[in-house]
This record gives structure tokens, C-alpha cells and sequence, in this order.
């Protein structure tokens, strides 16, 4: 019983970091990319990020609580993040910025 114990303290800490990861991540996009990634607010995800961190430092992982701040972390960072990412034209997307010239599969020379 004391490594199961133990193998929860890990899920929690893992829950905790993952949530505050984020919140500072939300915490430095800009509020312009939210509108523009037609997405919901700056503050609306800074709120929700920062409860949900705030209920994996204080609370047990048997609650439900934790749960929902899963879900609302997990809706950040695999909906919103990219689509801000994109709209910023984030780094270490793969992205590589060209001229206006560049089409889809390179530049566009008009040969």
C-alpha cells in the first residue's frame, strides 16, 4: 500500500506541473491571438488554468475537482495552444517564415 501511496503523490505532482505549464504558457501569449484563434479570453483561461492549479496544490488527487482541471488543461493545450500558436506564428512550430512569394510547397517562382 505505502507504493501505491507513493505512485499517487507522482500523479498529483505530475497533475500540478502539467497545470501550472499551462497557466504561465496562457499566462504569455498575447490577448490579441485569443481573437484572433477565436478562442475565449485571456483572463477566461488564465482563471480557469489558475484554479485548476490551484486545486491540484491544495486539494488530494481522490477529489473530483482535480478531474475537471484535467479536462480544462488538456481542452488548453490541445485546442487552444496550437490554434495560438498558429495564429502567432509560434515558435518550434515547423513553420518557417518566407517571402509573400512562397506558396505551399516552396517559392513560387512563376515558372
Amino acid at each position: 500500500m505505502e507504493k501505491f501511496g507513493e505512485l499517487l503523490s507522482y500523479v498529483s505532482l505530475g497533475l500540478l506541473l502539467f497545470s501550472l505549464f499551462a497557466f504561465v504558457d496562457s499566462a504569455f501569449r498575447r490577448e490579441d491571438a485569443y481573437r484572433a484563434a477565436d478562442k475565449q479570453t485571456k483572463p477566461f483561461w488564465l482563471i480557469i488554468l489558475g484554479l485548476a492549479t490551484a486545486v491540484n496544490l491544495f486539494m488530494g488527487i481522490f477529489s473530483f475537482l482535480p478531474i475537471i482541471g484535467l479536462i480544462a488543461t488538456i481542452v488548453y493545450i490541445v485546442d487552444v495552444r496550437p490554434a495560438l500558436r498558429q495564429v502567432s506564428g509560434g515558435r518550434g512550430g515547423g513553420r518557417r517564415r518566407g517571402s509573400s512569394s512562397d506558396g505551399p510547397y516552396g517559392p513560387f517562382n512563376g515558372r
